[in-house]
This record gives C-alpha cells, structure tokens and sequence, in this order.
C-alpha cells in the first residue's frame, strides 16, 4: 500500500512486504520498503545536488540505520575510494581484453557529470561519497547495488539494431566532448536520474529500446540486489541512496510479487546476449571474398593481380593510418597503421587497433599525471587528444574504424576492377 503527502512524512504500517513514501524536507523524495522484518529507506538523490550529500549526511547521524547501499557498481565504486586506481590500469591489457571501447565509453559518461558538478560547483556524485565515508566512519556495511557500467553499455549496444549504433555512439560522444556549458535541461535530468539516464536521455525518451536496459533493467537489479543482500544479512534498518529518478520503477518492482529468486534474476540482468550469427561471419565471408578476387586476378593476369593487392594496401592501410594520425598517434604508430591493416583485415581475430596501440604505448608510455588528469582532461575535446591514456583509446578506436572503413571501400575498388 503506497500514500502520499505533500506536506508531511507520512508512513504506512504493514504486516507483509509493502512501500509507502515519505517526503523528507530538501525536497529529496524517500520510500520506505519492508521485506520481512527489515525496513529498507530509498533517498532519491540528485546526483549534483549539494542538499542531497547533505541530506544523506542528516539521515546517517541518526543513528537508525545498520547498513548503507548506493546506486554504485564496483567499478564505480572503487574509483571512488582509491582514486589512483587508474593509475594501475594496464592499458594494453585493456585493449587486448576487447575493453578499451567500454572504458573510452566510462570515461566520457564520467566527463559529462564532471562538467556538470564543477559548473554547480560540487564534486561529482557527492551524496555517494558521503555515504560511503560515514557508513565508514560509522562501521557500517556499504552495499553495491547497482550493475556494473560495463555491462549495462553492452546490453544497451546489444539491445538497438545495427544501424542505431552508430548514431548512439555519436551522440553520446558529441554530448561529452562539446564546449558548450551543460545545459539548465540536462542539469534538471542529473537532478531526477544519473549520468547514464542524463546522457542517454534523448534516444532513451524515443528508443523502447535504450530505456529496457538502461533504466528499467536498473531498476529491477537494485531491487534484486537489495533482496540479495537481506537474504543473507537481514539488516533491521537500510540506507538505499539512488538517484530520484529510479524511485518510481524501484516502488513497482519492490511491491510486485517476486517471481524469480534474487540470485536468477541478477544473473538473467548481468548477461550480455552474444552477436547474431552473421555479426561473427560477414567479417570471414569480406576476406573469402577479398582473396578470391586476388585470386581471380593472378588468374588473369600477374600485373592485374598485383595492381589489386597494391589498391587494397593503400585504401585499407591508408585509411588506417589516417585514423591513427587523426588521433594524434606517434609517427611510427600511423606506419605501423599503414602496414598493418591490410594485413589484420584478412584475420578479423586480430584488429588494426591492437597493433597501434601497442606501439603508440610503446613509444609514448602514459605518465602517472596522465592518469591523473584523467577527470579533467576527459571534459574537453583538446584534453582526450592531449592526454596519453585517451590518445591511446582514440588511435585503438580511429585506427580500427579506418581499417574497417577501408576493408569495404578497398573490396568494391576490387571488384570494380575486376568486373570492368
């Protein structure tokens, strides 16, 4: 049974799992959930509102609570507490482990709130530093709720038609890197939700297919996860701080009857679905394709066969290299692009990008204060080009784009030829 007040907190006592809502002053909105015996308190932050870090800090010196859980994963976490961590990254692993788009991705979701804080004058995520720093100070368990960035990137990149992709990766990295201040709209969105939803907002408002996996699917694993977490240790009293704009669809799944075991529907929400059959064979299919035009074309002649071998070394690996010198890589990384695209697009095991990078690692090894200007530099688009760690990303990602674009421009000059 849910009732609301306008004026003054209400509660409403239940016997079996209910919610009811209070509202607290500040204007930071709270529901109180029971499941059994222990009470669970949502605070709907803001997640750039100095009045929500104040109101978690009011909440927590009660002394009422027994545990704390944030709208954190732990990545997301651990960048909190050990800001250094960064630092540690081993950037080519990263790379190698097919990870370097989701970080460049995290690293532009982070520099979209960062602009916002330091434009309201506020660090990023306060309320959630707070609440990790007196539940610490209190000795209080600090439980991660929240599903990690990584995976729920994936399963909105998943979730959207092949020819979406392209305009949500532009978007998202056209909202990050303008010069323009963050807007009174988008500070109003951070203010009701989080940099994911804020981000995403416009293709989430229009796409049923972005809001599943990037708000709703979030919703349900918060509320998994707390389920989860009382079933092992049943707290009396819970501190749930998430963003405002996750109470409502939080409210709906907590009151609904659970038709999964928390433990199944967290793994069901962590699975990132793999690509269609044909994503794994086209790229198999554009190289038998390819060798069977050169294979044609020594058939016909030798000089019209090597002609086809020198137009796909300089489209494939020209377009390579443009990438990485477009991304400002180091001379020897745009010749080590040059030469080896055209030979990594015939083995779609192994990208263009892994190879630039490790050179441009090689050569231009990231410095301790690359790492730590990681923050402020990810907020302008001179800083992604200025700072090692992210050139290293935009020549893994620019590299691998003008090989993948060259593959296809290189195969019609191909058939072009050999059809004429």
């Amino acid at each position: 049974m849910t009732k609301n007040n306008e004026d003054n907190a209400t509660s409403v006592v239940a016997d079996d799992d209910t919610t009811q809502t209070v509202n607290a002053p500040l204007q930071e909105p709270m529901v109180t959930v029971t499941i059994g015996d222990s009470r669970i308190t949502l605070l709907g932050t803001a997640h750039v509102s100095q009045s929500s870090a104040d109101k978690v800090r009011e909440l927590l010196a009660t002394g009422e609570y027994d545990a704390v859980a944030v709208e954190l994963c732990p990545s997301r976490y651990n960048a909190i507490v050990d800001p250094d961590a960064l630092a540690k990254m081993d950037l080519f692993q990263v790379i190698r482990e097919g990870k370097a788009s989701m970080v460049a991705a995290s690293l532009a979701l982070g520099a979209f709130q960062q602009r916002a804080a330091e434009q309201m004058g506020i660090q990023p995520g306060a309320e959630m530093r707070v609440a990790i720093d007196d539940a610490k100070q209190a000795k209080l368990p600090v439980l991660l709720i929240d599903r990690e960035v990584g995976t729920t990137l994936k399963r909105i990149y998943r979730n959207v038609p092949w020819w979406q992709r392209f305009n949500l990766i532009a978007g998202l990295l056209g909202s990050v890197v303008t010069k323009e201040k963050v807007s009174e709209e988008e500070i109003e969105r951070l203010k009701e939700g989080d940099v994911l939803e804020s981000t995403f907002a416009q293709f989430a408002e229009e796409e049923k297919a972005l809001f599943k996996p990037l708000i709703d699917e979030r919703d349900r694993y918060m509320v998994a996860r707390l389920r989860q977490e009382i079933e092992k240790h049943p707290h009396e009293n819970v501190l749930a701080v998430v963003g405002a704009g996750h109470l409502a669809g939080m409210q709906r799944y907590f009151e609904r009857a659970a038709e999964k075991a928390a433990a199944e529907e967290i793994a069901e929400l962590e699975y990132v679905p793999a690509g269609g059959r044909w994503g794994k064979r086209i790229p198999w299919l554009i190289v038998l394709l390819i060798l069977t035009g050169f294979a044609v074309g020594f058939s016909r002649s030798p000089e019209l066969g090597w002609q086809l071998v020198l137009d796909w070394v300089l489209i494939n690996g020209g377009l390579s290299a443009l990438g990485a010198f477009i991304a400002g890589g180091h001379p020897v990384t745009v010749l080590g692009a040059f030469v080896a695209a055209p030979l990594t697009s015939l083995n779609p095991a192994v990208g263009a990008g892994m190879v630039t990078a490790a050179i441009e690692v090689y050569f231009r090894k990231p410095k301790v204060s690359d790492f730590g200007r990681l923050r402020s530099d990810t907020t302008t688009l001179k800083g992604w080009w200025r700072n090692r760690v992210t050139r290293v990303l935009l020549v893994f990602l620019f590299s691998t784009l003008g090989s993948a674009i060259g593959t296809y421009v290189a195969g019609f000059r191909i058939f072009e030829r050999l059809s004429g």
